[in-house]
């Protein structure tokens, strides 16, 4: 003892032996806790008069609050109100009555020092400093009223109903069939024979504008899929209880939907070619032509890689791809689908990856002929705001500005032919907007995870700054001890490719010691997953503060880069990025001394636990200890539409080669694994599989299974414990001391 005493205080890796005491467990426990609302004005509450005036309610002490007025012509002015002034005022102006301030109060305008709001019914006006508010008669400010929102599918379908719009006729379902009954006459007649309960017609139906032909949707079934659990520990009983629910795989049968049409002239079904769209995962966004010629609709084949607008004529029930789109790999249908079909012109506007960069199209719907209105090496995160009289569309967008992190959100405008693309935010950090009602300005707060919030008024038009709003205020964050996480950047596997990423260090860091590194993983090919904007405290923060250097990366195969950078997933999810963030890590370890990169852990929960073992099994060189909770370790186990999604469909030879169990047999490193009993988003037979495996091949590892759990348990209290005495004793090889 007397020798390790020694070593500890004359060696370089003297950290080594001072990581993991009961001081660092107190200050991981207590990070939370030690800087809580440290930064103010991160977020502004706009409070509309018109598009030129806004104002909002700054809290600035216990019962004081600053009302400040931002004019686009008069510049800004603020009225600063106290409680204890302020309540007097509003008992003799309506006595008798209880009063919230905060609640019961409604400022409507500032005019130069006078406020200007409503209480009890009625308007008034105050100026700070007199002893009495000022009845107003009337009240002619009315609420501004927005412009509604755009959605992501476009203008609603066309109105639907049993009903006829001539009256004439309803639809009804019976037995699983249609029939139709005339309303004048009430006789009821059966148009269809072949439903039941397995393949089903269903209720809602979408008649053609003319009345003379209606179409509804028969529904196949899907298949059951049961998986059962055992509630180990039930609250009210001593016995264990069994637990089932419906979860489909990949590979199962999904429910299916075709659209079928019927002609009210012949009282007869027609058929429709359904050779374009034989298999379907979803059709949605039915609509018919305004001369009822035809309907059409959103088509996403199963597999993910077909994706197509079909035409169906109203009177053959031939069907033909205005929009067809193939690709070789898959289509991120769950965040890049969005359709404007208008349908009085037949234009569309169209999202697409086809160029290899997430982009906007106009499509004529009658040619089929695509015109970019977007392009180049960036990406349309999404649209939210589509401006039909203009012909506008504002968008949020990812890699515009070279230089800058290619993941921070920038607004832009563009017109729907492709003219006029400007990007009304700048600034090197991320943005989230806020409209003014009519959309003549925005309210731009921008930050990244090493600046505070930073708040400007623009032009919805050209971007132009009207004035900055106000800063985050962070001196009492920063005072208290509190760092920023570091951002680095670095070449991936190919040399070429930037990779981004996030350090978080222990507020007591030294650089003159050595810090284990823990990666803290998420590789889901939905998302990226590094932070970008502002926060206060990360859950990397509380590891760190143990004693180790914490990161967080997004390699190739994660979303919203190019479509070459996502499809190195297409089913390759062991991938996981591992090379681009190897090479990250040794990057960034070359430039800072202090990690030691002969000590890294990796920990994930979900498709991060999947991730977490993936490194771990196929990287043993470099991860040494990971930590996988409730992991989708076998993507033939988990969800049926998120596995498919990026592992295509039908179910191949690759879903076992991507599998944790199939390659359980190559783990050197210390593994954690952790699960819920009765986690329903990941099956938990997932992780027990590959206990079997481990097993078998005579691997030592740790489990712990948390009774009467669900998904993500590895985030509780306990879990968190664990999962940090695991890295302590595994990476800093001593035993944790929280006594």
């Amino acid at each position: 003892m007397k020798w390790i005493l020694c070593l500890s205080l004359c060696h370089p890796l003297v950290a080594l032996f001072a990581q993991g005491t009961k001081a660092d467990y107190q200050r991981s426990d207590d990070f939370r806790k030690r800087y809580p609302l440290k930064v103010y004005k991160q977020e502004l509450d706009p409070h509309w008069i018109s598009d030129n005036r806004v104002f909002f309610v700054d809290p600035i002490g216990k019962g004081k609050w600053v009302y400040l007025l931002a004019d686009r012509k008069q510049g800004m002015r603020k009225v600063e109100v106290e409680e204890k002034h302020f309540r007097p005022v509003l008992d003799k102006a309506v006595p008798g009555k209880s009063k919230n301030l905060e609640k019961d109060v409604h400022v409507i305008d500032i005019e130069g020092d006078v406020l200007v709001f409503r209480y009890q019914g009625k308007q008034w006006a105050y100026k700070p400093g007199d002893d009495e508010a000022q009845a107003r008669e009337g009240d002619k400010r009315q609420k501004i009223k927005a412009d509604p929102p755009s959605t992501r599918e476009g203008p609603p379908p066309t109105p639907s109903g049993p009903r006829s719009p001539d009256k004439e006729w309803t639809v009804m379902i019976k037995d699983h069939n249609v029939w139709i009954r005339h309303e004048e006459s009430k006789k009821e007649h059966q148009l269809s024979e072949d439903g039941t309960g397995e393949n089903a017609y269903r209720h809602k139906v979408y008649w053609a504008p003319d009345a003379t032909r209606f179409m509804l949707v028969r529904q196949r079934k899907e298949q059951p899929h049961i998986v059962t659990m055992v509630e180990s520990s039930p609250r009210n009983q001593v016995q264990p209880r069994l637990k089932q629910h419906n979860y489909l795989k990949p590979g199962d049968r999904i429910r299916q939907e075709q659209p079928c049409l019927f002609d009210v002239s012949t009282l007869k079904q027609i058929a429709i070619d359904t050779n374009a769209f034989p298999n379907p995962w979803e059709i949605e966004q039915y609509q018919w032509w305004p001369d009822s010629s035809a309907f059409t609709f959103l088509y996403n084949q199963r597999g993910h890689q077909v994706m197509q607008v079909v035409e169906i004529d109203g009177k053959t029930g031939n069907s033909r791809a205005l929009i067809d789109e193939r690709c070789d790999t898959f289509f991120d249908y769950s965040s890049k689908t969005y359709l404007h079909l208008d349908r009085e012109s037949r234009e569309m506007i169209w999202m697409s990856e086809r160029s290899g960069w997430n982009h906007l199209y106009r499509v004529d719907g009658h040619t089929g002929e695509a015109r970019p209105i977007t392009k180049g090496e960036w990406v349309v995160r999404s649209v939210i705001h589509r401006d039909d009289r203009e012909r506008v569309i504002w968008f949020m967008a990812c890699g515009v500005y070279p230089g800058q992190d290619p993941y921070y959100q920038h607004l832009g405008r563009v017109n729907f032919d492709g003219t006029g693309l400007i990007f009304l935010t700048e600034d090197d950090g991320t943005h989230r907007v806020k409209f003014s009602p009519k959309r003549k300005t925005i309210i731009a707060t921008w930050s990244r995870i090493d600046h505070a919030p930073v708040h400007q008024w623009r032009s919805a038009v050209d971007g132009s700054l009207i004035c900055e709003l106000g800063r985050a205020d962070d001196k009492a964050l920063r005072a208290s001890g509190w760092k920023y996480p570091e951002r680095f950047q670095a070449k991936g596997r190919d040399g070429k490719t930037d990779i981004y990423g996030m350090i978080v260090r222990p507020t007591h860091f030294d650089p003159a010691n050595k810090y284990p590194v823990i990666e803290h993983i998420y590789a889901g090919p939905h998302g990226q997953f590094v932070p970008k904007r502002f926060r206060e405290s990360y859950n990397m923060n509380r590891m760190a503060e143990l004693g180790f250097i914490l990161v967080m990366i997004d390699g190739m195969g994660t979303n919203w880069r190019s479509r070459k950078f996502h499809d190195v997933a297409w089913r390759n999810i062991k991938d996981g990025g591992f090379p681009d963030r190897i090479a990250w890590l040794k990057a960034a370890a070359e430039k800072y001394p202090s990690m030691d990169l002969s000590r890294v852990g990796i920990y994930g929960g979900s498709a991060g636990g999947q991730n977490a073992l993936s490194g771990l099994l196929h990287f043993p060189g470099f991860y040494h200890a990971g930590a996988a909770d409730c992991g989708c370790h076998d993507n033939r186990m988990d969800k049926l539409w998120w596995n498919e999604a990026w592992m295509g469909w039908p179910v191949g030879d690759w879903y076992a080669e991507n599998s944790n169990v199939t390659h359980a047999h190559k783990l050197q490193g210390k593994l954690l694994l952790t699960v819920g009993e009765l986690d329903t988003n990941v099956d938990p037979a997932s992780t027990m599989q590959v206990v079997n495996a481990l097993i078998k091949a005579n691997k030592d590892f740790e489990l712990i299974v948390f009774p009467g759990s669900g998904h993500g348990i590895g985030e509780s209290p306990y879990g968190r414990r664990r999962r940090a005495d695991f890295f302590v004793r595994h990476l800093m090889g001593v035993e944790p001391r929280r006594e």
